[in-house]
């Protein structure tokens, strides 16, 4: 029986990778990975030749069982996504869940996250937050963010070029102006990171890239 390893990869500067990480990459059979064009390009930077098998939302169950058949005959495979860590808003949680039913032992290769990175740097009492992923792009929407508006606790969203200014306007109607950090393009050339009233930062905005926003928790609203 083989091993899958969970191995979390760069959000954009491809140096955020660690040790161990490049370590595994090299030593397993085989990658499964969102985007193969994507993962290659890492590979190429650390000189990594290993067989490849793309996995990613719109898999068919049939590549699931393909890979846990890969892993019960004994191969070693490291899961990646396109960027941060597997299992976190990603199609990785599928296949991990079916390698722990089938007995296969899953282990973590731990590493850059962007909502970790823009936690680091919040500026805001974060010993307690709840992390939202991507909200949905309509049914169910407004439930989370009504959510949101009653939270004792920071939020962490994530959102898309296409919608961050629409849910910010959403977010500031149903929940108020609130305190927040917006992180675009972590760790890239062009990141950038936006505090204050959600107000203030709309009119700074560029809508490019991905976002990750913390919104301040009710209880600092003044």
């Amino acid at each position: 029986m083989g091993k899958l390893y969970v191995v979390a990869t760069p959000i954009g500067n491809l140096e955020d990778i660690t040790l161990r990480a490049v370590r595994i990459l090299k030593e397993v059979d085989l990658i499964a990975c969102e985007d193969t064009r994507r993962t290659s390009i890492l590979l190429q930077h650390y000189g990594i030749k290993k067989p490849l098998i793309s996995y990613h939302q719109h898999s068919k169950l049939q590549k699931v069982d393909r890979i846990i058949d890969e892993l019960k005959s004994g191969k070693n495979i490291a899961l990646v996504t396109d960027a941060g860590t597997p299992g976190i808003s990603d199609p990785g949680g599928v296949l991990i869940t079916e390698a722990i039913k089938n007995r296969i032992e899953v282990e973590p290769i731990p590493g850059p996250s962007s909502f970790a990175a823009i936690l680091s740097v919040a500026g805001f009492y974060m010993d307690k937050f709840l992390y939202l992923g991507f909200l949905p792009k309509k049914k169910g929407k407004l439930t989370l963010i009504k959510k949101i508006a009653a939270s004792n606790v920071p939020i962490v969203i994530c959102e898309s070029p296409y919608r961050i200014i629409e849910t910010l306007k959403t977010i500031e109607s149903i929940a108020g102006d609130r305190e927040v950090v917006i992180g675009r393009e972590l760790t890239k050339k062009f990141q950038e990171i936006l505090r204050g009233r959600i107000s203030e930062v709309i009119a700074k905005i560029r809508p490019q890239g991905e976002f990750v926003i913390i919104i301040n928790s009710n209880k600092d609203m003044n």
